[in-house]
């Protein structure tokens, strides 16, 4: 299969960043398909507390549907489904194993899933918990796409009966992603939507060094914080950053914080799409710790790993302005080489025209019963 490719993906939301990743994750990977040359028709439910918060209404880089339910979707473009080079379904798509049986039935030429939060997954597939994904339907795909790389992959494959399992990062959109040249708002800052397995970490690396360095200014942007935090008085809260604000909120940052939810970090290698975000603005990062990081960005040359209050403490109080150049100027070239949309789809269209193109295969291989 050579030239561009036609290309269908049925993820939870590329029109609204509102309380999730995925958007921003798609648009920079379908962004850098178009650059390429590749066609996209993104099938999104239409909900409404997306409906409400719509950042992108109108992308000019590919086709966005909204449909009301399945039959309805499957009615308008089952011959567009059916005649792509591949069909991707994402993972949290609403009803996501009524959706993955409906696509497979018709026989894409290519199935494929993308697990932007793969850690996750697989924690709710050990507890039973099959939400957008039912365990016997990973064999169903050509190929998984992880957001998590590393020792993940063999676990795809071995335990969960994955055909082939790839890695699939996320990315970012270094057209909308730079260094803005506004003036420091904030000395350290944090986005991200309130998760209750980050909370901890984020009053330990952000909210306790707010703490001891009160004359210093902090800031936390995202939604669904309970109001009953106490943020101290030099913390400033914004409720949502929509992502074309993102460059300006990161430029404006000394530094800025990045937190991994608890199951990424048992799982390693699921580098979240704020890191490639703020390295692409050239703004510093302490991140906290876990498996395969050291692999995207050098400790103490790209990137700070903190274990704790301590390390941000001294982050802030003792790197020069000359260290924090020198942090940010190192992890913006690795993004620039590594981790932009167009290297992304370069991947996932190097990956697709290697999978077979005969339809959906009915010999399912059976998950082996091996620990992980």
């Amino acid at each position: 299969m050579t030239g561009p490719l036609d290309i269908v993906i049925l993820g939870l939301s590329l029109s609204s960043s509102w309380g999730n990743g995925h958007a921003t994750t798609y648009r920079a990977l379908i962004g850098g398909l178009h650059a390429e040359g590749h066609r996209v028709l993104f099938l999104e439910r239409d909900v409404p507390w997306y409906a409400a918060h719509r950042d992108l209404p109108d992308p000019g880089f590919c086709q966005l549907v909204h449909y009301s339910d399945i039959d309805e979707m499957i009615e308008n473009h089952a011959d567009r489904i059916k005649a792509a080079d591949a069909v991707i379904i994402g993972s949290y798509v609403p009803s996501g194993v009524s959706v993955i049986d409906r696509i497979a039935a018709l026989k894409p030429r290519r199935l494929c899933f993308y697990d932007i939060d793969t850690p996750v997954t697989l924690a709710k597939l050990d507890r039973g918990d099959e939400e957008y994904l039912a365990r016997r339907q990973l064999a169903t795909f050509d190929a998984c796409f992880s957001f998590s790389g590393g020792e993940v992959l063999a676990r795809l494959e071995r335990r969960y009966g994955a055909r082939k399992a790839i890695a699939l990062y996320c990315s970012v959109d270094a057209s909308r992603y730079q260094a803005t040249g506004e003036p420091f708002r904030w000395d350290f800052g944090y986005l991200g939507t309130y998760s209750s397995d980050r909370q901890p970490t984020l009053e330990r690396l952000l909210v306790e060094p707010a703490r001891q360095l009160p004359h210093l200014s902090f800031v936390v942007a995202g939604p669904q914080y309970p109001g009953d935090i106490d943020w101290p008085a030099n913390v400033e809260r914004i409720e949502h950053l929509p992502p074309a604000d993102h460059p300006s909120f990161y430029s404006r940052q000394r530094f800025t914080l990045n937190v991994t939810r608890s199951d990424m970090i048992a799982a390693g290698w699921s580098p979240s799409v704020r890191l490639f975000e703020a390295a692409a603005c050239g703004t510093p990062i302490i991140s906290d710790d876990w498996r395969g990081l050291e692999e995207l960005f050098a400790d103490g040359q790209a990137i700070i790993i903190a274990k704790g209050s301590d390390h941000v403490i001294d982050a802030l109080t003792k790197i020069s302005p000359e260290g924090r150049r020198a942090l940010a100027s190192a992890a913006r070239a690795t993004v620039l080489e590594r981790h932009t949309g167009e290297v992304r789809a370069r991947e996932l269209a190097a990956a697709l025209r290697e999978l077979p193109e005969d339809g959906v295969n009915d010999s399912r291989p059976q998950p082996q019963s091996i620990s992980a």
